[in-house]
């Protein structure tokens, strides 16, 4: 078995593909486990202690994580700055090098005495790299050996093998096709990070292919207990499995043993300059998040997993916040597929006064062309219905200022980015797209922030990501064609990296958008 990817894959959770166990149709349940409850002592404890002081116990302090790099700094930052407890929930963790280095720093969390809970989504567990050192257990079982550590997979794979993962995906596709989409890590139960990002090189800015403009929240305060809530009902869900079940046989040995490879494989890149290796203080960093920080109340909301499907609860709470806008609705969203419905609900908000403006990927942006074949049919509706509409650049201008990470240069880049700011007061910043998957097929969530300031500086921040530097203008010209303009032309076809892009955005119309 392909070991780093695959250890590495715990990070990813990658890798069972080569293990030949089988689990029941009915899931062996783990033991029931809830939160730690905040504990005394610890650079965690002391921050939110100072801010309660100044804002009340009843709001949180926040801070918008723009950049990729300040993405996987603020990350880094609460693994090593927890003392007591570590909950990360997540739908994809890479086995590369910012997938790595999160792990050895949850396992150097570990080995201190930090309680750690991961729950990763098993779709990717599959994902190998032959080019990789090999180990004879699958790296899931090698994190979850070690002592401090329990690590649980939504929606596992009840075969194992890559051949019978084929099987069971044509013989029971609803519940393949069902995934647990969110992304939220929670330290000491004081600290939490929510938003879009799954933890690998392309989120990070650390892919020279291509990375992604995403967006995270950071928050200090009682949004960390309102996370907590939403990480138990997971972990304690009918839909998770504990790794101990996978028939894998580790011990904390071969985590002490696969670590020492990782730590040298961490120390030999050179993508990682931006990055202690090893654990670090963050003293000040945590004085000025205390300092520049924004106050607000939140509100964390989540689809909630059932004993067969997941409830969706998302989609009526967005709609909900939006049809109470007054004023402004400012979206920021990477998959958009829309329906008739869709475009005859805009049309009446912008009839009683509403602006909406909605920012999405172009072809030439785009990770997923699947998406965009469906996406497409529906520019000229969303203009007509008085949507201003714009779309990413791949060569767009903040790429060396917030998506790539120094000494990386990516050949493009691509929004994955789901915010959302609502008559400059409301925030909601998290992993559901606008697109059918995400409204009716996967688990999402989100945090709701109220707070003016935060929601001002946000919107700075997404006007400057429609500029036209950094995104294309969609509108109809006098003919009624659709057109991209830019700052020093007008296009009349949608822009492509490339032919091949374009031959793909034509075949994927023939599937069904209700996969994508």
């Amino acid at each position: 078995m392909p070991a780093l990817r695959c250890l590495l894959a715990t990070l990813a959770v990658l890798v069972l593909a080569g293990c030949a166990a089988t689990l029941p149709d009915e899931l062996p349940k783990g033991e029931p486990g809830y939160a730690l409850a905040p504990q005394p002592g610890g650079p965690l404890a002391a921050l939110e202690e100072d801010i309660a002081a100044r804002i009340g116990a009843e709001a949180s302090g926040f801070r918008l994580l723009d950049s990729n790099e300040d993405g996987l700094k603020w990350r880094l930052a609460l693994i090593d700055s927890a003392q007591h407890s570590l909950d990360l929930q997540y739908y994809v963790w890479w086995g590369d090098e910012a997938g790595i280095l999160l792990m050895k720093r949850v396992v150097d969390a570990a080995n201190r005495g930090v309680q750690v809970r991961i729950i990763v989504d098993d779709l990717t567990t599959t994902v190998l790299d032959a080019a990789q050192e090999q180990l004879s257990d699958s790296g899931v079982a090698i994190v979850g050996a070690h002592p401090n550590v329990e690590l649980r997979l939504f929606n596992p794979w009840r075969r194992r093998s890559f051949a019978g993962r084929i099987i069971e995906s044509l013989g029971d596709l609803d519940r393949v096709n069902e995934r647990m989409h969110n992304k939220l890590m929670i330290a000491d139960n004081r600290a939490a990070v929510i938003g879009g990002r799954n933890i690998g090189n392309e989120y990070f800015g650390l892919s020279p292919e291509f990375n992604f403009r995403d967006l995270d929240i950071l928050g200090i305060g009682p949004v960390a207990r309102q996370a907590s809530e939403v990480f138990d009902r997971f972990w304690n869900s009918a839909r998770v499995v504990a790794v101990e079940h996978l028939d894998q046989n580790a011990t904390s040995g071969d985590t002490a043993a696969a670590f020492g490879i990782i730590d040298r494989r961490l120390a030999d890149s050179p993508r990682l300059t931006r990055f202690a290796i090893e654990r670090r203080d963050w003293s000040d960093e945590l004085i000025r998040f205390r300092e520049e920080m924004y106050q607000g109340n939140s509100r964390v909301l989540a689809d909630a997993p059932g004993e067969e499907e997941v409830n969706h609860l998302m989609p009526l709470v967005i709609l909900q916040l939006m049809e109470g806008a007054e004023a402004d609705v400012l979206i920021s969203n990477a998959y958009i597929i829309p329906s008739a419905e869709t475009i005859d609900w805009l049309e009446e908000q912008i009839a009683r006064g509403v602006r909406f403006r909605v920012l999405t990927n172009s072809l030439a942006s785009h990770d997923v062309p699947a998406v965009n074949a469906h996406y497409k049919r529906w520019r000229r509706d969303l203009i007509e219905a008085g949507v201003e509409l714009y779309e990413t650049r791949p060569d767009a201008a903040i790429q060396p200022l917030v998506v790539d990470t120094a000494p990386v240069e990516a050949r493009f880049m691509g929004l994955h980015a789901k915010a959302m700011v609502i008559d400059s007061r409301r925030v909601i910043i998290g992993s559901m797209n606008l697109d059918p998957r995400s409204w009716r097929i996967n688990s999402e969530m989100g945090v709701l922030i109220e707070s003016r300031g935060l929601a001002e500086h946000l919107t700075e921040v997404l006007e400057r990501d429609m500029q036209l530097d950094n995104a294309w203008q969609v509108a109809l010209d006098s003919d009624g064609s659709v057109i991209w303009t830019g700052p020093e032309e007008v296009l009349h076809h949608q822009p492509a990296r490339n032919f091949w892009q374009r031959v793909k955005d034509v075949i994927f119309m023939a599937f069904p958008k209700e996969i994508y």
